[in-house]
């Protein structure tokens, strides 16, 4: 049990550690929200939808459901224009301390952005069904368990994680130039995202 979990572990987190629409969203809500608990949730959206697609990754229902030929386009079309929507809304935001501070998000729109970033990416759904679940075709039982687990605890400590890293940027970051030259790279990466996914798509025309 103790191999399987620390398998999960180191596993899950090369996979999260990559900068993502995902991670990047969750960076920000910690750094624009006034208080730490105002984020919390995305933090717990984003992990609720990791702990989903993992749990079914392991099950092995998601192989089934990525094999839905016209599912699968569908989930590439849907999150290419929300990765764009998303990119566009991250370069326009402000730096979080200068004169015009960028608009905290509610708590409902919080969480429809993390569970479109997290649900509507067809690499996070092809990492779990191409390595999470074929990594845990090793285990039964407790040790599969195990290796669920740890898969899961990397999301909660990594999210969480992210979130402090932006509240403490913005206490660092007076002037806001920091996290406004963040929040363009960000927006640069995420649409590079959304290229790679096009052309990705067009590719399997």
């Amino acid at each position: 049990m103790i191999h399987a979990f620390i398998h999960g572990f180191i596993l899950a987190l090369g996979l999260i550690l990559p900068l993502g629409a995902q991670n990047i969203f969750i960076f920000n809500q910690g750094a624009v929200q006034p208080r730490f608990h105002l984020a919390l949730p995305a933090i717990l959206t984003a992990f609720a939808c990791d702990t989903i697609l993992i749990t079914l990754a392991v099950l092995g229902v998601s192989v089934v459901v990525f094999q839905i030929i016209w599912l699968k386009k569908l989930l590439f079309l849907v999150g290419l224009f929300f990765l764009l929507y998303i990119g566009w809304q991250t370069w326009r935001a402000v730096g979080v301390n200068s004169g015009k501070d960028a608009t905290p998000l509610s708590g409902k729109k919080q969480m429809l952005f993390a569970s479109s970033v997290s649900l509507l990416n067809p690499h996070a759904i092809m990492d779990t069904i191409g390595v999470i679940s074929t990594n845990s075709l090793g285990y039964a039982g407790n040790a599969k368990l195990a290796y669920t687990l740890a898969c899961i605890s990397v999301s909660c400590l990594w999210f969480f994680g992210l979130a402090i890293a932006g509240k403490l940027l913005r206490h660092m970051d007076q002037s806001g130039r920091w996290m406004q030259m963040i929040n363009r790279v960000s927006a640069l990466l995420i649409w590079g995202v959304a290229m790679y996914m096009a052309a990705l798509f067009l590719s399997q025309q």
